[in-house]
C-alpha cells in the first residue's frame, strides 16, 4: 500500500515443497480453499494457545520476510472472508511499517478532521508520533490472536477510516502543486475506505460466527 517503492527484500525460502505445489496451479477452488483452510488453522491454534513467542513471530511476519508469502496465501480471497480480512490487515500494518512519519501525518490529519469516535476506537495517542503508530498497529494485529477478534478488526477499521480522511485533506493540499503525489494519496484514501467498510463488516460477520 506504499506510495512508493519498497526497498529490496531478499528472496525468502520457502517452508517445504507443497506450498509452492499448491500455489502453482491456478485452480480458483483449490486457491480459495487452501486460502480459507490455512487462515482458520493458523487463527484457531494461536488463539487456543497464544504462546508469546509465536504471537510476536506473526506480528513482525511481513518485516521479516516482506508479504509475497502472505499474498500467495489470502491476496485472492474476498473481503468478507477471514483471510480476506487478515490480507488487508497485513496490507495495513505494512503500509504503516514502511512510511511510519507520513502515516503520522495522514493520522493526525484525519484524527483533527474527523468529528467520530474513530480515533478513540483506533486508540493512538494524541498526537501520535511515527514510532507510536507503528506500535499502534502491531497492537491491532497482536489483538487478533490474544484479544476479541472483532474488537480487533473494528479498531483496524476506525484506524483505516482516520487514515482516509487523513490521505484526502493532502491529495487536496498537493492537488495545486503536486498533481502525481495528489492522486496517490487519492487512491490510498479510497482504498483504506474500503478497507474500513469490508473489516467492519467482517467484524459483524465474526459475532455472528459466520466468518469463514
Amino acid at each position: 500500500m506504499s506510495d512508493d517503492p519498497r526497498p529490496y527484500h531478499k528472496p525468502v525460502r520457502r517452508p517445504a515443497e507443497l506450498f509452492d505445489r499448491l500455489f502453482a496451479a491456478e485452480d480458483p477452488a483449490e486457491v480459495s480453499r487452501v486460502a480459507h483452510s490455512t487462515a482458520q488453522a493458523l487463527l484457531s491454534r494461536v488463539r487456543a494457545n497464544p504462546d508469546d513467542a509465536v504471537v510476536e513471530r506473526l506480528i513482525a511476519f511481513t518485516a521479516e520476510h516482506g508479504i509475497d508469502d502472505i499474498a500467495e496465501l489470502w491476496s485472492r480471497s474476498p473481503a468478507k472472508t477471514l483471510p480476506g480480512a487478515l490480507w488487508r490487515l497485513y496490507l495495513v500494518q505494512l503500509m504503516i511499517h514502511d512510511d511510519p512519519i507520513t502515516a503520522a501525518l495522514t493520522y493526525e490529519r484525519g484524527r483533527a478532521a474527523l468529528d467520530t469516535a474513530d480515533a478513540l476506537i483506533a486508540g493512538a495517542p494524541v498526537p501520535a508520533s511515527p514510532d507510536e503508530l507503528v506500535t499502534l498497529v502491531d497492537t491491532i494485529l497482536r489483538g487478533l490472536f490474544r484479544g476479541d477478534f472483532a474488537v480487533a478488526l473494528e479498531r483496524a477499521a476506525a484506524f483505516c477510516r482516520v487514515q482516509a480522511a487523513g490521505a484526502t485533506y493532502l491529495a487536496d493540499d498537493y492537488d495545486a502543486t503536486e498533481s502525481d503525489r495528489s492522486a496517490a494519496f487519492t487512491t490510498r484514501a479510497l482504498r483504506l475506505s474500503d478497507y474500513a467498510s469490508d473489516l467492519s463488516a467482517c467484524a459483524a460477520l465474526w459475532r455472528r460466527e459466520s466468518l469463514t
